[in-house]
């Protein structure tokens, strides 16, 4: 197996990965980073999405050694200091989740938005967010997050 190396939330990561395995199963299996889940296996639910380079994407689909050179950001590396990101407060204050599976996935493909735009307006938040499915249907709440987020995503 060949070994690669890891930026995840800011730290280096060494590992061995197969030719074939993806960062999901790296970073649930093998760096114990459960905050990314796994839901549908084929990039379609987004409950996988993190951040590389900036840039919202389904680790289920991503093979961990096409990522070596990129920066991955993944839920648990939001937090600044013990605070969390604007993105992550303001989907508590909205109370934008239910059961929470889809949450981590939601709230880094808003991140990515809003480090893209800091002010979109419905349409493009919506568009943004479409294909991050929430089996609970908390969308009109994740609408509501998103925007207020919108006024404070500056850091």
């Amino acid at each position: 197996m060949p070994a690669i190396t890891l930026n995840i939330n800011g730290a280096q990561h060494h590992i061995e990965v197969s030719q074939d395995q993806s960062l999901l199963t790296v970073l649930r299996d093998q760096l114990e980073l459960t905050g990314t889940k796994y839901g549908c296996g084929e990039g379609q639910c987004g409950a996988c999405t993190v951040l590389l380079d900036g840039q919202p994407t389904r680790s289920c689909i991503t093979s961990a050694t096409s990522v070596a050179d990129k920066k991955i950001t993944t839920i648990e590396g939001l937090d600044r200091e013990g605070r969390l990101h604007p993105v992550q407060q303001a989907f508590l204050d909205k109370e934008a989740f239910q059961c929470g599976y889809c949450t981590s996935g939601m709230i880094l493909a808003a991140v990515g938005l809003l480090d893209r735009n800091s002010h979109p307006n419905d349409e493009q938040i919506l568009e943004s967010m479409n294909g991050n499915i929430c089996r609970c249907g908390t969308y009109p709440r994740i609408l509501a997050a998103v925007r207020q987020a919108a006024g404070v995503t500056k850091r």
